[in-house]
């Protein structure tokens, strides 16, 4: 787990008012699970809107997804908060990262360019789940 870069997410794409509980949550180990379960069904509520792009369908592909963020300026290396395990608190090739994330049912936030870009999967309740990119102007 790379504290300075969840706190880089958190800070760039979680709305203000509940940036402090969130990294409080996800630096307590036995409190990490209940951060990323926030994303499940308050994520409208816990990400800044105005920086969410939906994902229009079919958007199921990793690789269409990887050549989507590729082209908004992705770096090919990525960090990843996720329910998924494997790929959770970790770095690692960004097409790995979404192999593991896209589809897997609970939420996902791939940093791609640190406070950015990044990619975020919802948790699928019914049909696809909601996928999209998370845009920041660039930072100077």
């Amino acid at each position: 787990m790379k504290k300075e870069m969840e706190e880089l997410i958190v800070k760039s794409f979680f709305e203000k008012n509940v940036q402090e509980r969130v990294l409080h949550e996800l630096f307590t180990p036995k409190k990490r699970d209940h951060a990323l379960n926030r994303l499940c069904h308050e994520y409208q509520r816990m990400l800044r809107e105005k920086y969410m792009i939906e994902i229009p369908a079919p958007n199921s592909d990793p690789d269409d997804i990887y050549e989507l963020l590729m082209k908004n300026g992705a770096e090919k290396t990525c960090y990843s908060l996720s329910y998924n395990g494997k790929i959770d608190g970790k770095e690692l090739p960004l097409r790995e990262a979404l192999e593991h994330a896209v589809g897997y049912g609970f939420p996902s936030i791939i940093s791609c360019v640190p406070g950015e870009l990044a990619y975020f999967e919802a948790e699928q309740v019914y049909g696809s789940p909601p996928r999209y990119l998370l845009m920041r102007p660039k930072m100077n």
